[in-house]
């Protein structure tokens, strides 16, 4: 494990504060613990720093992951959020879409979010901003991308799409072997 490069952190931070903007040092400078971002393998993890500091003993053939993995850096550089940040996103993301009921499933089965899906979505959202996704309990189910504004979406016929998806807690079934 190390630390994440300059380009490393800058595209690291530019994709992680599409979701949580500013709040980004809310997650690093924590009262409780000090926290901090590391790479293994192309991928990001948030580690606590005492945790880190154990983990050193172990080979890096031997480490698979430690802390909660973040994503992974593509083969072209660019960063990919992962399913297992969700947590730590949704107590910190600005901007959120609800999905109806009987919408639920389609979102988890990897579909964008249509207009006749929505349930509520946080005002004055810009378009092609990062969101987290909810149920109507409040329950997060994933994250993605604004295809127009909430004023946009007041116009929209039903079938239009509301939401891109990106990421969904039913990846855990569809790509477990992927997920390490």
């Amino acid at each position: 494990m190390r630390p994440l490069t300059e380009e490393e952190t800058k595209a690291f931070f530019e994709k992680l504060s599409k979701y949580i903007g500013r709040n980004i040092r809310l997650l690093i400078e924590r009262p409780d613990e000090d926290y901090c971002f590391r790479l293994h393998n192309d991928r990001v993890y948030y580690v606590s720093e005492k945790i880190m500091r154990r983990g050193t003993s172990v080979g890096r053939e031997e480490l698979l992951g430690l802390g909660t993995c973040f994503g992974k850096f593509t083969k072209t550089g660019k960063f990919r959020l992962h399913i297992t940040c969700l947590d730590y996103l949704a107590q910190y993301a600005k901007y959120k879409v609800w999905v109806k009921p009987s919408s639920e499933m389609s979102f988890l089965y990897g579909n964008n979010v249509l207009k006749a899906g929505l349930g509520r979505i946080t005002e004055n959202t810009p378009q092609y901003q990062g969101v987290l996704v909810y149920n109507m309990a409040d329950i997060p189910l994933g994250f993605g991308v604004t295809a127009h504004t909430t004023q946009d979406c007041r116009k929209l016929d039903p079938t239009a799409i509301v939401c891109f998806h990106q990421a969904d807690v039913g990846e855990y079934l569809r790509d477990e072997e992927h997920m390490c």
